[in-house]
């Protein structure tokens, strides 16, 4: 008995240890607070230099340029969360608060939206969001013309697994902020990316992290704690008004017609912008824009705007490959041409080089197994050949001849096909939508308008990735590379972890510093802010602060600017005139730095902050988009895009290069024509502005781990340049 005793005790003992050795390694997760915003405005002698700027380029009658930024991510997002963890090379948390001192001080910008993922939003954190928004904004509360405007808003993420049930992603923004004017819960989209925002079983398989860096353990737990936090919010009840559902629980929209009516439910004053119409990295292989023609889903009281590049890369440009061909019997791998190669028909090749004998019946037989299973998998089709050097892959899926294309380029959902597409569900008169260009970031460490300098590529981007082989093995698994290619299913694929279904160590070579919007504004405020963006007077840039003004001459008394939509007859003339952005001083304006400190100026400017000298880059020319709408279904789409319809040459001794044109083919076109131009800066660097490097079929990819120095910022010349908003005729 005495020694029956002894060994109850002594196991007692042992669980006790252990359930104490868990709880040191594994307990104690913090949830996310806001950090404390700078109570400081921006000097307003920094605030006037920028109106002084354009004041010496612009006319009397021109109206304000505003640059801001409306797609920003702070870590409250799991996947800006996951990228601060130590083992992915991160910084740790950015806060909402962050966003709001990086605005004003490091990029200096004239306004800017929070849009986290509205998955991954509490009614707890999206608080937090709001009170955050409110706080940047009465920093400078009392002044007419506010140095800094901050709206509040959320990213309907929406995920399909087919073309069919892909909707892709959408930003929400809010005009008000007080929360008698807001939403009491942002709302959702059902899908993958809620999935995965929401999966425990990760963080179950993923117990065994915190172990492999105690002591430095914390950031993993905490992690867990984050995303348990968003599982546990129950699903809101079907059937009922949004105004009238629980404040907390989880409001999902399955399509934009959904979210459209319970945006309208709520009465308040919102837009939708659409994003990442191209992007492969989640996008199905062979989806296209279509069904988001249909007024159900393109309604023009939300949706005025359309994101055409952000740091996820560029969505404008049209081109007529697919990654795969739609056939009744299933996706099957179409060949390459000279400026396209299909990622299902490398994989064959990558079989192929590994036959014994290439040319061989044998050897065809498998590579065109590899084509197939491939085909079938889409974006996660990398995992049929595992082991596989991502350079092996060579410039597969990618838009070869675009200007810094998204990841896996999807032309179907461009913003060229958009415009020129026709939806044809009424009859035989299409419809088309009408939308305004814009530019953003989408930064995932709270850092609005990351591309006014080009450095810190894994802080200024979202380039992230293992910082050892040890934690890739870990994050990624490392398989040994298999001769034939392994068929998988969709459902083998959902079993696994999120990073392996995605293809996030090839994509870190397309992230950019990404893009400003520009707004035409009478003044510094919000109404007239808000204003510029509904009535479509808006542009964007690749990250540098063009000035561009583009407008119809010859329609009456008064001008007709850029995002304009009106009947017109005889020739139509157009004036442009743009300006190039200030050349950057290094380091921080002196009143930045006496304000913010050096440590926060290191810790959230990253130590560099925008700095214009006095002098303009040169911009070197005008390209001119022509866009004929499509009136018969069967119209072949390419064949009605005219990219670049003109182009002029710039003075190479102007400060602004002011040029005219007209096109008297109008007249007799009797079809809706679609205007706009692109204004071309001087080359200079930027952060991965050539993505995998490849050159004579061989490429160096950009990796955002350990096989790249961290002091590399994989720097390439690039062309910046602005979209206007288009001038629509009929």
């Amino acid at each position: 008995m005495a020694i029956w005793k002894r060994g109850c005790l002594a196991a007692t003992v042992a669980l006790v240890l252990v359930a104490l050795g868990l709880w040191v390694v594994l307990g104690g997760g913090r949830l996310q607070t806001d950090g404390e915003i700078t109570s400081t405005p921006l000097g307003p002698e920094m605030v006037a230099a920028r109106d002084t700027g354009q004041r010496s380029v612009s006319s009397e009658s021109d109206t304000r340029i505003l640059f801001g930024d409306l797609h920003v991510h702070s870590t409250l997002s799991v996947d800006a969360y996951q990228w601060s963890l130590p083992l992915m090379g991160g910084e740790g948390v950015h806060p909402p608060a962050d966003a709001c001192d990086f605005a004003r001080f490091c990029s200096q910008l004239d306004f800017y939206s929070l849009t986290d993922h509205a998955e991954a939003l509490t009614a707890r954190t999206w608080e937090m969001v709001r009170e955050s928004v409110r706080q940047c904004n009465a920093v400078d509360a009392e002044s007419e013309q506010p140095d800094l405007v901050a709206f509040s808003g959320f990213e309907w993420t929406q995920i399909g697994t087919t073309p069919e049930t892909h909707y892709g992603h959408r930003n929400v923004i809010f005009k008000d902020t007080a929360d008698e004017n807001l939403p009491a819960r942002p709302i959702a989209a059902p899908g993958l990316a809620s999935q995965a925002f929401r999966d425990t079983k990760t963080i179950r398989r993923n117990l065994g992290i915190p172990f492999r860096a105690f002591p430095e353990q914390q950031p993993y737990v905490d992690v867990g704690a984050h995303v348990r936090e968003i599982a546990r919010l129950s699903l809101c009840p079907e059937g009922t008004v949004a105004p009238d559902l629980p404040a907390n629980c989880r409001e999902f929209a399955d399509t934009p017609e959904t979210l459209f009516r319970k945006l309208g439910e709520w009465g308040f004053d919102a837009m939708v912008i659409p994003h990442g119409t191209t992007w492969g990295f989640y996008t199905p292989e062979g989806y296209v824009y279509d069904k988001q023609l249909a007024a159900k889903h393109d309604d023009p009281q939300w949706q005025q705007l359309v994101e055409v590049f952000s740091g996820h890369g560029n969505s404008e440009e049209y081109r007529d490959f697919r990654a795969v061909e739609r056939t009744p019997e299933g996706p099957a791998c179409p060949g390459p041409t000279d400026t396209y190669e299909p990622c299902c028909w490398r994989a064959g090749e990558i079989v192929r080089s590994r036959c014994e004998n290439p040319l061989s019946e044998e050897c065809d037989q498998r590579v065109e197994q590899a084509r197939r299973n491939y085909s079938r998998l889409g974006v996660s089709g990398h995992l049929t050949l595992p082991g596989t050097d991502i350079a092996e892959w060579g410039n597969c899926g990618q838009c070869t001849d675009c200007f810094q294309p998204s990841y896996g380029y999807r032309p179907g959902g461009s913003v060229q096909y958009i415009l020129s597409r026709g939806s044809f569900e009424s009859g035989e008169t299409p419809r088309h939508t009408t939308l305004g260009f814009i530019a953003s970031s989408d930064n995932h460490s709270a850092r609005p308008g990351t591309g006014y300098k080009e450095y810190e590529r894994r802080k200024m981007t979202e380039a992230r990735g293992a910082i050892d082989e040890r934690w890739r093995e870990i994050i990624f698994g490392m398989p040994d590379e298999t001769e034939e290619s392994v068929p998988l299913t969709p459902e083998e694929v959902l079993s696994m972890r999120p990073f392996q279904r995605v293809w996030l160590e090839r994509q870190a070579s397309f992230f950019l510093t990404g893009g400003l919007v520009a707004v035409h504004a009478e003044e510094r405020t919000r109404d007239a802010i808000w204003q510029a963006l509904y009535d479509r007077e808006v542009y964007g840039t690749s990250g540098d602060r063009i000035l561009l003004w583009f407008d119809l001459i010859n329609a009456g008394e008064e001008r007709v600017p850029m995002g304009s939509q009106l009947d017109f007859e005889g020739t139509p003339k157009f004036r442009v005139r743009a300006a190039g952005a200030f050349e950057q001083l290094p380091g921080c304006p002196d009143g930045v730095t006496q304000t913010l400190g050096a440590d926060r100026i290191e810790r959230v400017c990253a130590g560099e902050c925008y700095h214009p000298s006095d002098r303009r880059r040169r911009m070197t020319r005008i390209e001119v988009v022509r866009i004929r709408r499509q009136m018969k279904e069967n119209e072949p789409v390419g064949e009605l895009i005219e990219d670049p319809w003109l182009t002029i040459p710039c003075p190479s001794d102007a400060e602004v290069c002011e040029v005219e044109f007209d096109d008297p083919w109008f007249a007799s076109a009797d079809r809706e024509v679609v205007y706009y131009v692109r204004a071309i800066q001087e080359p200079s660097p930027a952060v991965n502005a050539d993505a995998l490097r490849c050159e004579q079929g061989k490429c160096e990819p950009c990796y955002g781990d350990y096989r790249v120095p961290f002091d590399d910022d994989c720097l390439s010349m690039t062309e910046e340049r602005a979209w206007s908003s288009p001038i629509y005729l009929d």
